[in-house]
């Protein structure tokens, strides 16, 4: 089998698409040496947009393809890449390229989080690769640690970093005291934001990937629906401040964590030590720490995202599965996600808790929010008063609490916002010590 061209189909000629072809045009000598023969580019599936890309104009004639049926029909591919972003139709092609026979590698976390278990099965049935590395963190290797490398382990907990764009915006709130308005238009002048930001600022991005590593983290289907989800955008320069006076910082995580036969997956805002590994996580980098058994704590750290990165997980997963090919080994990961784990809802999950309020500057109002705090069996942890403004008579209270359960939270901020003496709630985060 040494010395055998394996033929590559790539779907997609944008900016991941791109630099995927540029890194195996540019590296084909060292790629091959690490297969066993060349990897061929034998067709490419592109928009009729890309068609005017500088690149695809010094392409070969009849390498790129608008047409689906000629993309799948042509000989000699034994490797497909999907590299055009969305659920459809790319569920759809890798469904049909698994089923033709085809080993696959994609870099689509929106796909593998709603669809991965689907998909993997019928890898198995059709014995062929479906590979994802650059679905999660980009270039940082965790798909491959979490299938393999940490298999003896039993994983206990996730907390993840794993969204440059709001990493890059609250590294820019805390560091230079701006509001999120003005960090977010940054983000995007510098093109680490979308001018629409929503998958990024409301935890959507961060949701695909946690869905896919709980589930193999668990070995159990975790779908993006499971998770609990909050954005960044409630967030103000003076949480920051509030925070570093508590020796705490803030971060988006996602969060996983596995007790007996239940599991707690959750993205949002939290408060976190600023002395902890992920505090020093900053600007665009992701970082992921995982919990386990026998390695304790292993921080996995790097760039997230970008086409350089991207392209080294895709190209990675597609010299794997060359040498499957080249060596006659069909599909190894023979899992079947386990049943029986049970997804814990929001309002069981305990922790600990932030509050900003405005209220009237006047006795007797830490009294009555002290009340209901401890009708719902919270205990206050710290409570100090902050800015006052005195044409308003109204000051600022920041609380922060013991752990307690999300519901009676919950509860009790219902009952706080109703008090007279309550002006607004400015911000509720949650506090993790990891």
């Amino acid at each position: 089998m040494k010395n055998r061209s394996i033929g590559i189909g790539l779907m997609g000629l944008g900016i991941i698409g791109g630099q995927v072809v540029k890194v195996l045009t540019e590296k084909a000598d060292m790629l091959a040496g690490q297969t066993g023969g060349p990897l061929v580019l034998r067709k490419i599936k592109v928009l009729p947009v890309d068609l005017k890309r500088p690149q695809a104009r010094e392409m070969p004639a009849g390498l790129l393809t608008t047409d689906e049926e000629e993309f799948f029909n042509a000989p000699g591919i034994d490797i497909v890449i999907e590299a055009i972003g969305g659920e459809h139709p790319a569920r759809e092609y890798l469904k049909r390229a698994i089923t033709s026979g085809r080993y696959v590698v994609t870099s689509n976390k929106e796909v593998i989080a709603k669809h991965g278990a689907e998909l993997q099965a019928l890898a198995q049935k059709h014995n062929v690769g479906l590979r994802y590395e650059a679905s999660v963190g980009g270039g940082i290797p965790l798909i491959a640690p979490f299938k393999y490398d940490l298999v003896a382990n039993d994983i206990t907990g996730i907390f993840a970093i794993i969204n440059g764009t709001t990493n890059y915006i609250l590294t820019r709130m805390a560091r230079e005291g701006i509001d999120f308005p003005q960090a977010l238009k940054s983000a995007q002048e510098l093109g680490y934001a979308e001018a629409n930001p929503e998958n990024d600022i409301e935890g959507i991005d961060a949701n695909y990937k946690l869905a896919i590593l709980a589930s193999l983290a668990f070995q159990t289907v975790v779908r993006p629906e499971d998770i609990y989800r909050e954005g960044i955008s409630r967030i103000g320069s003076r949480d920051f401040r509030y925070a570093r006076e508590l020796g705490l910082a803030i971060k988006l995580l996602a969060i996983a964590k596995r007790a007996d036969n239940s599991i707690e997956v959750r993205v949002h805002p939290v408060l976190i030590p600023e002395d902890s590994l992920l505090a020093k996580v900053d600007g665009v980098y992701n970082g992921i720490l995982v919990e386990g058994d026998l390695i304790e704590k292993v921080l996995f750290y790097g760039q997230g995202a970008g086409p350089l990165a991207t392209s080294s997980a895709v190209v990675a997963d597609v010299v794997a599965s060359a040498q499957d090919i080249t060596f006659g080994v069909g599909n190894r990961l023979k899992w079947t996600p386990g049943s029986g784990k049970r997804i814990k809802p929001m309002d069981e999950i305990e922790t600990q808790y932030y509050l900003r309020l405005n209220c009237a500057d006047r006795p007797g109002v830490l009294a009555q929010i002290s009340k209901i705090l401890g009708d719902n069996m919270i205990s206050i942890a710290s409570a100090i008063q902050k800015e006052a403004d005195e044409a308003a008579q109204t000051a600022e209270l920041v609380l922060t609490t013991h752990p307690s359960p999300e519901k009676a939270m919950r509860q009790a901020l219902n009952q706080i916002e109703r008090l007279e003496v309550v002006k607004e709630i400015g911000n509720f985060i949650r506090i993790e010590h990891i």
